[in-house]
């Protein structure tokens, strides 16, 4: 994607600050970036650290040719409020806004406007994150395209058809509380079997490193990996054979689908 393109990131949290400096180290130029923000010490912030402007939201929609809507999904409709009376029909709208499908822009914005929704997760803070990508009914192939260079500096991208949206959600975009929650109770646990709290959160994170390189990059199937760490009447088994009279799995099935039902209350303006 050329960077000569103007890309306005609009609002700046976690996810879109994530994005804006991934987007700097990626080698786009600050001149060629701006931000949106409702506090001017928030401006001065962002402006001190990439060296991008901070500009209003009309103005933003009059000189950037993509738009990156990072706000809060109750928030959107305020936002689109101020932006349709300015947007060209031929910018690009990517939405990053958790259980907003692409027909809620699209009934706000000038008609035959692309719309690009993505769920992408917290990892992008560090740039190992996964972005889900869906596109609307005018996005095409080359606005996809877009879409991933924009989102690739801070880790994985993703293409699914947008119907399959609220089930990457309760996978990927809900999927790191997971993690860290399997891993809290794994450190009581260590606590609890006599290791101190700070060897036993080392312990774990390294095994979860370790074991989600294995997956990634061995290309085996969990189940093979899992069965090699387990050896007859050994440890790993008798665990393994808790988890299962405890109904982890039965319960870890039932977790993603509420994700998933609550990412259709939303799409579904149920608050």
């Amino acid at each position: 994607m050329s960077q000569s393109q103007k890309v306005a990131v609009l609002g700046t949290g976690k996810i879109g600050e994530a994005l804006l400096s991934g987007m700097i180290r990626a080698g786009w130029s600050p001149a060629d970036v701006l931000v949106t923000t409702r506090r001017p010490e928030r401006a001065e912030e962002l402006r001190g650290k990439y060296g991008v402007d901070s500009v209003t939201n009309a103005e933003a929609a009059k000189a950037a040719d993509i738009l990156i809507l990072a706000v809060k999904p109750q928030d959107m409709g305020a936002l689109l409020d101020d932006l349709a009376p300015h947007v060209a029909d031929d910018r690009l709208i990517i939405s990053a806004a958790a259980g907003l499908p692409t027909t809620f822009f699209e009934e706000r914005l000038p008609a035959g406007t692309p719309v690009v929704r993505v769920m992408p997760n917290t990892p992008v803070l560090v740039d190992e994150g996964m972005s889900v990508i869906s596109p609307g009914t005018h996005a095409t192939e080359a606005h996809l395209q877009r879409t991933e260079a924009l989102f690739n500096p801070v880790g994985k991208t993703l293409r699914v058809a947008e119907s399959q949206q609220d089930a990457a959600t309760a996978l990927s975009g809900s999927g790191p509380a997971y993690f860290y929650y399997l891993v809290e109770a794994m450190t009581d646990a260590g606590i609890l079997l006599g290791l101190p709290r700070d060897k036993a959160h080392d312990l774990i994170v390294q095994a979860a490193i370790g074991a989600a390189v294995m997956l990634r990059d061995s290309g085996e199937h969990p189940v093979k990996l899992r069965e090699a760490v387990m050896s007859p009447a050994g440890t790993t088994i008798s665990a393994i054979r808790e988890l299962e009279n405890h109904g982890v799995r039965a319960a870890l099935i039932a977790a993603l689908e509420a994700a998933r039902d609550r990412s259709r209350e939303l799409a579904s303006g149920q608050g």
